[in-house]
C-alpha cells in the first residue's frame, strides 16, 4: 500500500505533502522524533490527512498534483475545512 499525506506544522500552521511506502502511522513516528530533514525545524507536526493507493505510480501522481497544481491542493484544503 503507499500514502500520500498532509501534515501541518503546531509551531508554524505550515502544511507539508508528501508520499510513503511505509504506513502512514510510521512515517508519522519518523516526523514527530526529527527524523526527517524537511519537517525536523517544525516541531511539533500533526497528520491532518492521507490517501491509500495500491500502486506507486497514481500515489506519486497524487503528490505531485498536490504540490504542483494550486486548484487541486486548494480543493483539498476547502474539504478539510482550511480555507
Amino acid at each position: 500500500m503507499y500514502h500520500v499525506y498532509l501534515l501541518q506544522s503546531e509551531k508554524d500552521q505550515g502544511f507539508y505533502i508528501d508520499f510513503t511506502t511505509r504506513t502512514v502511522e510510521q512515517r508519522l513516528v519518523e516526523h514527530q522524533h526529527g527524523l526527517v530533514d524537511s519537517t525536523k525545524h517544525r516541531q511539533p507536526v500533526k497528520l491532518v490527512y492521507y490517501e491509500a493507493y495500491e500502486n506507486e505510480t497514481m500515489a506519486r501522481k497524487r503528490e505531485l498534483e498536490l504540490k504542483r497544481f494550486a486548484s487541486s491542493y486548494q480543493g483539498l484544503m476547502k474539504r478539510l475545512g482550511y480555507k
